[in-house]
Parts: C-alpha cells; sequence; structure tokens
C-alpha cells in the first residue's frame, strides 16, 4: 500500500506527533508499505515531485524525532513561514490523493478535532482513526463531559470560565480547591494546572489561556489513574499510570523515566471488567473509530470510576499507553500500525 502520514502541524502537541508519526513510518515501512512522512502544516516544497515523497523499505530510509521537554513556541514556526496561518501546507492534499489510505499521526487541533477528517471525506481519501463527528465530540471535553453525565458515565463536576467575565469566586462556590484548570480542547496536558489554593490560580488561568480562551475547571478526584485502550471494538489490557512526582503532565508523559507504567494493570477481575466496560460505553457513545483510549480515576474516596476524558487519536510511539496495552496481548508495535491503517473503520474507507 501507499500510505501518507501525517504529522505535525499547528499545535500544542505537534512535537508528539512528528515523534509518534516518524516511528508509525518506520512500523508501516518494516512492513512492506511505502510511506510518505509529511508535516501537515509545513507541507511539500515547492517543484518536488509528489511521487518521490514516498520511500520503501529497500530505501534504507528510517525516521526519528525526540520529545523537547518543553511544549513548542507555535508562534516562533508560524513565524519561520512567513507568517502563514493556513492549517494545511502545500501539496498536502495533492499527496494524500496519490496514497491508498492516510494514517493520521497527527495529535491536537486540526488533526483530533475533527477538520482534518472532514477535509479527507470531502476529498473522498480514507483515513486511520475516527470519523470528523466522533473526533469533535470527543475533542471538546466540555461535550464529551456532558454527554458523560446523560448517559451515566461518572465524571468530575466542572465548570466553564471565561477569565473575563467569571470570578474565582465563582470556582470557590461551585467547585471548590483542589481543582484541575484546563483548555476544552487541548491533549497531552497541555495547558493543564492543578490549583490548591489563591497563590497558583493566577498562574493556572495564564498557562490554560495560553491555548484557547474559555478553561475548564474539573473538581479534583483524588486516586489511582488508568488508562484503557480500545482496539477494532475490542478493551485492551488496562494500564496503571504512576508519575514519580506531580501529577501527569506534559513533561511526565514524554521524558523518559518520568512515569511508571503497569500494564496490566494490579485490579481485581470485577474492578477491571468494570473498568473495561465503562471504556466501551464512552468509546461507543462518542462513536469513536477502530480505535481509541479513554482516561480514568478510581476515587480513593468512594472506589468509583470517573471519566477524564477520551482520546480519539491516542499517542502511537511504542512506549505509549495504547501500544503497551496492545503488547500485553501480543500484538507487536509494528504489527499495530498496520492493522490500524488495514482495518478501517467502515466511515473511514
Amino acid at each position: 500500500m501507499k500510505i501518507v502520514v501525517l504529522a505535525g502541524g499547528i499545535s500544542p502537541e505537534r512535537d508528539v506527533s512528528l515523534c509518534s508519526a516518524s516511528l508509525i513510518s518506520n512500523a508501516l515501512l518494516s512492513k512492506g508499505h511505502e510511506v510518505a512522512f509529511v508535516d501537515i502544516y509545513i507541507g511539500i516544497p515547492e517543484n518536488t515531485e509528489l511521487k518521490s515523497i514516498f520511500v520503501s523499505k529497500n530505501s534504507g530510509k528510517t525516521f526519528s524525532y525526540k520529545i523537547p521537554e518543553n511544549e513548542p513556541d507555535l508562534e516562533a514556526i508560524i513565524a519561520a513561514n512567513d507568517g502563514r496561518r493556513e492549517l494545511i501546507g502545500p501539496g498536502v492534499l495533492e499527496i494524500c490523493k496519490m496514497a491508498d489510505a492516510v494514517f493520521i499521526g497527527g495529535h491536537g487541533g486540526m488533526s483530533e478535532n475533527g477538520r482534518l477528517q472532514a477535509v479527507l471525506d470531502c476529498i473522498n481519501v480514507p483515513y486511520t482513526g475516527s470519523n470528523y463527528f466522533g473526533s469533535a465530540l470527543a475533542m471538546d471535553k466540555n461535550i464529551s463531559k456532558t454527554l458523560f453525565v446523560q448517559y451515566g458515565i461518572p465524571t468530575a463536576d466542572w465548570l466553564l470560565f471565561d477569565p473575563k467575565k467569571d470570578s474565582v469566586e465563582k470556582v470557590k462556590k461551585e467547585i471548590g480547591f483542589p481543582c484541575a484548570v484546563k483548555p476544552t480542547g487541548c491533549g497531552s496536558s497541555c495547558g493543564v494546572s492543578l490549583v490548591h489554593n489563591d497563590s497558583e490560580w493566577k498562574a493556572a488561568i495564564d498557562y490554560s489561556t495560553k491555548y484557547e480562551d474559555i478553561c475548564l475547571i474539573e473538581k479534583m478526584v483524588s486516586g489511582r489513574e488508568f488508562s484503557i485502550g480500545i482496539l477494532e471494538g475490542k478493551a485492551l489490557p488496562i494500564i496503571e499510570i504512576r508519575p514519580k512526582q506531580g501529577f501527569y503532565d506534559y513533561k511526565n508523559k514524554y521524558q523518559d523515566n518520568a512515569t511508571e507504567e503497569i500494564c496490566p494493570a494490579p485490579l481485581s477481575k470485577e474492578k477491571t471488567e468494570e473498568a473495561q466496560n465503562l471504556a466501551l460505553k464512552v468509546h461507543n457513545l462518542l462513536r469513536l473509530g477502530n480505535y481509541s483510549r479513554v482516561d480514568f480515576i478510581l476515587s480513593d474516596k468512594d472506589n468509583k470510576f470517573y471519566c477524564l476524558e477520551a482520546n480519539n487519536l491516542p499517542g502511537m510511539t511504542p512506549n505509549s499507553l495504547l501500544p503497551q496495552e496492545a503488547r500485553a496481548i501480543g500484538i507487536s508495535y509494528e504489527d499495530l500500525c498496520e492493522r490500524l491503517v488495514m482495518n478501517l473503520s467502515p466511515s473511514q474507507k
């Protein structure tokens, strides 16, 4: 197959995407596919012959990218590209039309909120993951949490907070401290802070509004954190996440040896089945595609699982959570990548 792997873009998760997509590309090359690695935002240089972008296993080419400790400076990237704010770079859609399928290796922004999926639908190009509607539902934390409540899926209390209109007193009254402050539509914990007192409030709001004007303020649920991958309609073994310091923020997610990850998670059979059934319920409720990942906190207070969010394009480095869970049932990273692109959901074919 000819496969375009889309990466990068203009999103706080740009670096995560470039790392995931590099390794996805290598895995697909190892399985004998022709691969074109393309940065959605940067695009393809002018006068490049598009078919020359595709490489094969015999070319000897491989890809690599290491995630820096801090999130990318998106304005600097835009400035380095003559201030261009178009989200899709030159030649990107043209090369996608040449492929048998597109592996969406992007994270956050247009790669994950449904806009890229809608564009690919409009040009009749098949792609991995969820369709535009499921992507939009999952990416907007306010909408997904509203659906969770309506369908009986436990989730922490929350409110939307507009720093230009609302006061911290409203948060104290309705949610209280400690709480989590986060953008409604970012992943990888970009813009997320935990607030325990007044002195931490302003920095948390400033960090969240770096990415979006409106914040989601969520009551903090103390407990153990778990993640559950869904692959082709079935729940994978559960993974438990134990950061060595602080919480599971951007640094702890992507820097080596910052977090202990245990798979299968040490849970009873009953709690394992409970969490897996909840994850499947979330996946189906949000109309997600051939794979996703759903994150939970098991509360110390009442021993209930509270859904944090669903990830319609989970991280795909070999040490990311979903590949670890697949490996626990004997699916190698290379086989997983190939399965995701070979067994597309009906709406993505």
